[in-house]
């Protein structure tokens, strides 16, 4: 048989039985590598077939499985078999999408989604740029450098030593670790990041993000950027980006909007309000490979300012072909150069469940959100964050008073290998704590009641 033919099968069962697995394989890392170590010294040729049979086979017994319908983990998606089937043919056809000229079908399919999901963060799809990325980390990077290049013209040829001001940025308190890495490699440093507190829900204080960038002007440092986040990783929180959107305009900054998870609310009729204000921001994060449900690497950026994109990204090279008229190379608008087709995926997924279905994913998992923070209630738990996303960040008493270690619970969930969760920290509120809590996301569009049960059920009995 041949090997993709193999291999197609072998996705179609691990789609087909992947209740019948447990969410945590039972590998060791010294058992793989004695495998890898004893079958493959790389020093002859073997039969393909058995190669990829043997892949699966690892990959069955070693991942967590992050497709699995009670994987209530980070925001790793079950995936559509229309958006694997896609990657499939990504791989095989291998289209080299830096430039038009090489490959004009798979760039318009991603560009045609790409206007489609700009028109529903409320940008004009006939004049954004947008691209898709390698997730939420390039993305917010990319948001950054632009940022920097339009604030200060002279960073583009110079860098940061050019600059006669220190640049620094405001994200919230509970805002995603890609700002550190984003400030870093942009060369400005992870000093340049000012974490806003929150208030009392976890949302970034704008009264506080005032009075921050007022000391900060009063010190003779430049603000230049702040970030408001949609879908919070630890809990799920959407900040008031209206009010952050205000606060930009008057100060003249660069506003953007962090919805790497929470943008697949703009999908529904019943959450889109709650993301009001996104459509103001100079530039928008979004992962399709978590709420949209297709494989990794199908990040996404977008700006209203696509000219911003051309002059923070654009070169020259001889051995690149030539632009044509009215296309903008990828290469010249976005950080990679070598870029495999992310977006075909999305396209595949966007073509196959239309706006209704995705709109009826979205708000099952929703719904999924909601009845597991009834559960968990019934069960003697308290809810801890406030979000309409389907993220609840929950404790017990038994962990209040410290008569049991929240990991030690997680660890033997784990071990019951039926569900997966994990523990964060959400950021200090007011009164000054930062809470170590649980914290279950819907992940999956094939997660159902059966599951939140399961989880609930391998909760109260590591409990006890």
């Amino acid at each position: 048989m041949h090997p993709i033919r193999r291999a197609a099968e072998a996705v179609e069962r691990l789609h087909d039985g992947i209740r019948d697995l447990p969410v945590v394989g039972p590998a060791h890392a010294a058992d793989l590598r004695q495998h890898l170590a004893s079958a493959y010294r790389f020093d002859a040729p073997r039969d393909a077939e058995t190669v990829v049979d043997d892949i699966a086979a690892m990959l069955r017994r070693g991942s967590v499985h992050v497709t699995h319908p009670a994987y209530f983990g980070l925001f790793n998606p079950s995936v559509l078999p229309e958006a694997a089937a896609a990657a499939a043919l990504v791989a095989g056809f291998n289209p080299q999408t830096a430039a038009w000229t090489h490959c004009p079908a798979a760039y318009e399919m991603e560009q045609h989604a790409l206007r489609f999901l700009a028109a529903r963060i409320g940008f004009d799809p006939a004049t954004v740029g947008a691209h898709f990325c390698s997730g939420g980390q390039e993305a917010n990077t990319t948001a950054v450098v632009v940022a920097l290049t339009r604030t200060f013209p002279e960073f583009r040829e110079r860098g940061a030593r050019a600059l006669m001001a220190d640049p620094v940025l405001y994200v919230s308190a509970e805002a995603h670790h890609s700002f550190e890495k984003a400030a870093h490699v942009a060369g400005i440093g992870r000093a340049a990041v000012r974490r806003v507190p929150v208030d009392a829900k976890l949302r970034m204080d704008v009264a506080t993000l005032v009075a921050m960038m007022a000391a900060d002007r009063a010190a003779g440092r430049r603000p230049f950027f702040v970030a408001g986040t949609a879908g919070a990783t630890s809990s799920g929180v959407i900040d008031p980006l209206p009010a952050i959107a205000d606060v930009c305009a008057s100060e003249r900054l660069w506003f953007h909007g962090d919805a790497a998870w929470g943008g697949g609310a703009l999908l529904s009729s019943k959450l889109r309000g709650h993301l009001a204000g996104i459509e103001r921001a100079d530039s928008v994060t979004w992962d399709a490979h978590k709420w949209l449900q297709t494989p990794l690497g199908g990040g996404m950026f977008f700006t209203p300012h696509a000219a911003a994109l051309v002059d923070a990204f654009a070169t020259e090279s001889a051995y690149m072909p030539a632009a044509r008229g009215g296309v903008v190379d990828p290469f010249n608008a976005s950080h990679q150069w070598s870029r495999r087709s992310a977006g075909l995926p999305v396209f595949a997924a966007l073509a196959t469940q239309g706006a209704a279905g995705y709109e009826r994913l979205i708000d099952d998992m929703t719904a999924m959100g909601d009845l597991l923070r009834a559960k968990l209630r019934a069960a003697g738990f308290a809810i801890v964050n406030d979000t309409p996303l389907p993220l609840v960040n929950f404790t017990h008493p038994r962990f209040e008073t410290g008569e049991v270690a929240m990991g030690d619970v997680v660890r033997e969930v784990h071990r019951g290998g039926r569900c997966w969760i994990s523990p964060t920290v959400l950021a200090p509120t007011p009164d000054g704590v930062a809470r170590r809590v649980l914290r279950a996301c819907i992940t999956s569009h094939r997660t159902e009641e059966r599951d939140l049960d399961a989880l609930v059920e391998a909760i109260v009995a590591a409990l006890g």
